[in-house]
């Protein structure tokens, strides 16, 4: 029996004057993709592009922000092609970080490796309390290769080392004692919070 693919999505609306980016998945996990790096550019272009929004959330689901990359998409890759997905995940986050109007990630549940990175590259990040946060990838042998390394490192400091080299996980009230999180919400207030946040921040 074929295995069904779990394909990830990007949906947008609009909350008065702030974008809402919201990555979903028909499992309630999603993955951060190719075609959603190239959502995710297209949005922070079109956002830079007029002055009709002052500000962006970029958020999950009840049950994750994003766990990462699709590691069944990287293994199809060829070398050639996980070097450009490499440097498209970079190209996206730089975005990201320098966009014109705040951009605020929104994190519950899991918040993990190419995740993380996309919450990293956020202008700041409020978490409910059940959100974890990790670098898996350590514990498997490679490191991000979409910024995070350096972003992690000038976040929180000689924490990064350990969570980047052994996978440690964090939840989110220490993720917010060490400065990774910027503010610990209800899931009620989350998305309010954070469209608050994106007009005032910049």
């Amino acid at each position: 029996m074929a295995t069904r693919l779990r394909r990830s999505y990007l949906r947008s609306t609009q909350q008065s004057e702030i974008v809402v980016l919201a990555l979903e998945s028909e499992d309630g996990l999603p993955r951060v993709e190719r075609q959603i790096l190239a959502e995710i550019a297209s949005q922070i272009e079109q956002l830079a592009a007029t002055r009709a929004f002052s500000g962006c959330v970029i958020t999950g689901t009840e049950q994750a922000f994003a766990v990462g990359a699709d590691i069944a998409e990287l293994a199809r890759l060829t070398p050639v092609e996980a070097h450009e997905f490499s440097r498209e995940g970079q190209r996206v986050m730089r975005l990201v970080e320098r966009s014109r109007v705040p951009v605020i990630a929104a994190i519950q549940g899991y918040c993990m490796g190419g995740g993380l990175d996309l919450a990293l590259a956020c202008h700041a990040r409020i978490a409910t309390p059940d959100a974890v946060f990790a670098h898996p990838g350590g514990s498997l042998g490679i490191l991000t290769g979409w910024g995070g390394t350096q972003r992690l490192t000038r976040l929180i400091g000689g924490r990064a080392l350990e969570m980047l080299a052994t996978g440690r996980r964090l939840k989110a009230h220490e993720a917010h004692e060490c400065g990774l999180v910027t503010r610990i919400a209800t899931a009620e207030e989350l998305l309010s919070l954070s469209a608050q946040l994106s007009g005032r921040v910049g």
